[in-house]
């Protein structure tokens, strides 16, 4: 269950009464009670049902609250101060109207909010900014940054630090992203309260908290916007950054850098920057997952008498691959060790596959050998098999 700040108006909402049970009702009678009403009113099986769904978000808020064993001791205890007049005024009873300390909030800054600010983990914690007349605003991560890059083979094998030109979200410089116009006051966005989200259900037995649409997130709005941002209290800004991408990426791959995108709100953390990786082929070598291949070319001589032949790795040295005498074309050899980084360090292997050469031109010794060779395997037709075979 999702923790959210104390909102002022739950201490005029019965929230037992919203659920239909009693103030003393145990844990399972609370949960019970939760699951039949959100079934009833779910938005899911009563589409288009505007009171249905309003329904549904208070249960939901209800049981929000009084399911949780801590916030609901908080909770009594602040309704019992409410219900005793501890928050009311008149009678000489030397307390004060909750109205009008509601007022005082939204005039001052903070007030009831404030006061029982911890009682749903929105408390006066170091990570909250103040606003104009102590208004509490919430920090705000910074949106996420998508770019990508294009690079070679041989730095996607073996690892490689890139610069990448940026462009991307950050706070207004006309008005330091409060999205209203200088020199003028804001107030508290009437959409949520100056809380800086809203509430919304999202199926099955659970709700989330939204940023709110009227404010973005920033609890205060301006009658008057300022002019360079027109109030979205967003501007942009170019920056270089260095990258590192891993050795052995692939082709396609998604490179998550976490605090490298765009700059947060009210002391919020920066978003996320997500590189999107292509890698240029390569003329000689291929890659199959964490293998390269190499497509190496024979003669018929060395495929029919075998022989030893160098062939290059990337990077490294050339090695000696051994060609066994009688070595069909499409032949694999495999070379451990030579291909791309894994992700636990070690390495692939290189995958050289014969190729068998046919000349296109033969000279007068090289025609001669052939037509030798085909009267010394006159006797050993090739394609007896493939007819025996079509006749069953």
């Amino acid at each position: 269950m999702a923790d959210q700040e104390f909102k002022p108006e739950w201490a005029q909402k019965d929230f037992y009464a919203v659920l239909g049970v009693s103030k003393d009702a145990p844990a399972a009678d609370l949960k019970k009670a939760y699951k039949k009403l959100a079934r009833e009113n779910h938005p899911d099986t009563h589409p288009g049902d505007d009171e249905r769904l309003e329904k549904f978000k208070a249960v939901a808020e209800a049981y929000d609250v009084v399911g949780d064993p801590d916030k609901r001791a908080k909770y009594d205890e602040m309704r019992r101060l409410y219900g005793s007049g501890g928050f009311r005024g008149g009678g000489g009873g030397g307390g004060f109207n909750l109205d009008d300390l509601l007022g005082d909030r939204a005039r001052a800054g903070g007030g009831f909010g404030d006061m029982f600010g911890d009682l749903f983990g929105g408390g006066g914690g170091g990570q909250r900014r103040t606003g104009p007349g102590g208004q509490v605003r919430r920090p705000v991560k910074g949106s996420d940054v998508e770019t990508s890059a294009t690079i070679s083979f041989t730095d996607a094998i073996d690892g490689v630090t890139i610069s990448l030109r940026l462009t991307s979200d950050s706070a207004c410089p006309q008005c330091s992203g409060t999205g209203g116009k200088p020199g003028t006051k804001p107030r508290i966005c009437p959409e949520c309260e100056g809380a800086g989200y809203v509430v919304a259900g999202v199926g099955g037995a659970f709700s989330i908290n939204e940023t709110c649409p009227g404010c973005g997130g920033r609890q205060l709005v301006y009658d008057e916007k300022c002019p360079t941002c027109h109030g979205s209290g967003r501007g942009s800004s170019a920056r270089t950054i260095q990258a590192r991408i891993p050795a052995g990426v692939k082709d396609g791959a998604r490179i998550r850098l976490r605090g490298k995108g765009a700059a947060g709100e009210n002391g919020g953390p920066a978003g996320d920057l997500f590189v999107a990786v292509k890698v240029s082929p390569h003329r000689v070598f291929g890659r199959t997952a964490d293998n390269l291949t190499l497509e190496v070319p024979v003669s018929f001589d060395e495929a029919a008498l075998g022989a030893e032949i160098k062939i290059p790795t990337l990077g490294g040295a050339p090695v000696t691959l051994r060609i066994p005498a009688g070595t069909p074309n499409g032949r694999t050899f495999r070379v451990r060790g030579r291909g791309a980084t894994k992700a636990d360090g070690t390495r692939g292997d290189l995958l050289a596959t014969v190729a068998v050469q046919v000349p296109a031109v033969l000279d007068e010794a090289a025609r001669a050998a052939v037509e030798a060779y085909r009267e010394a395997t006159a006797g050993k037709p090739l394609r007896a098999g493939l007819f025996e075979a079509s006749q069953s």
